[in-house]
């Protein structure tokens, strides 16, 4: 059995008194130590399924199970690093992540405790900005200490929820590259939720594209036989990584395109039309609006 699995798993939110699908029939197999890019266009579920593994909701329908056992709730054994950093403003960075220690060791020491947070928050290269409070770090600073936060529990798996696509093109690329270092060092078992094809390339072991919502699925699996460490600049003249950028790309096209479609609409105008002011009119007197019955139809295109 796989280290992590999703079977049959179906998610969909009430709105306005009708039930929406999300999610249907998601079926997701990731072994032990191997990093997956799940790549998504916005809106498609992407979050909804990094919080089906999380435990943070259930599905309707389906089985999650991870090292064999049913996922049914959130825990410690499974990391998360969220889009907005999800920081507590009035603890300082260096806290932020012995807050998180304490709760998954509370029958560590003191000082293992803070020996264990400072080894993360130099794995993230933050060191000196130990006590500075997340006010006073920038957007990738915050991101670091997220990321040192979720290691520092020691997870099973680790989940990235899109945490780089906030931050600018410079600071983006130097943070996946940590990300790349530190997965090597810690062999963590990964599940990356990306908007970003390239991205998910340049990072993962395999890509997975998710089909464009609503009741988006997870189409093809790619794998990623590049060689590690990859270089960034090299990356755009290998041709293994040309083909799937196209392959993927091209599936996310093609499964937008499926969603649209044609319907016949009626459309019932107002029984009224204006007075046609060119007529003669005589003193005082207007000639009346025309008035007429007409029910108009149209063929549009919805999504």
């Amino acid at each position: 059995m796989a280290f992590l699995e999703l079977k049959n798993v179906t998610k969909s939110y009430a709105s306005r008194g009708e039930s929406a699908s999300i999610l249907e029939n998601i079926n997701l197999e990731i072994e032990r130590g191997e990093f997956v890019a799940i790549v998504g266009y916005s809106g498609a579920g992407k979050t909804t399924l990094i919080s089906l593994i999380a435990g943070l909701i259930q599905p309707d329908t389906g089985t999650i199970t991870l090292n064999d056992l049913e996922i049914t709730t959130p825990g410690p054994d499974r990391g998360v690093v969220f889009q907005n950093y999800s920081l507590l403003p009035w603890l300082s960075a260096f806290e932020n992540i012995l807050l998180a220690v304490t709760q998954a060791f509370p029958n560590w020491s003191v000082a293992r405790k803070e020996q264990h947070s400072h080894k993360y928050l130099q794995l993230v290269n933050l060191g000196p900005a130990r006590d500075k409070k997340p006010g006073e770090l920038s957007g990738g600073m915050r991101q670091r200490v997220s990321l040192a936060r979720a290691l520092a529990m020691d997870p099973q798996i680790l989940l990235l929820d899109e945490p780089l696509s906030a931050l600018d093109a410079l600071t983006r690329a130097t943070l996946q590259d940590e990300i790349s270092r530190i997965r090597e060092e810690t062999h963590k078992t990964v599940v990356l939720i990306t908007n970003d094809p390239d991205e998910g390339i340049y990072l993962a072991d395999r890509i997975i594209p998710l089909t464009a919502g609503p009741r988006a699925t997870l189409g093809p699996s790619f794998a990623i036989e590049i060689a590690r460490p990859r270089d960034r600049k090299m990356l755009n003249h290998n041709p293994r990584f040309k083909q799937l950028r196209r392959d993927v790309t091209e599936f996310l096209l093609s499964s937008r395109r499926a969603q649209h479609t044609s319907v016949t609409k009626k459309l019932v105008l107002p029984d009224i039309e204006p007075e046609d002011l060119s007529l003669p009119r005589t003193i005082g007197r207007r000639r009346a609006p025309i008035r007429r019955h007409e029910i108009k139809r149209e063929t549009i295109a919805v999504e």
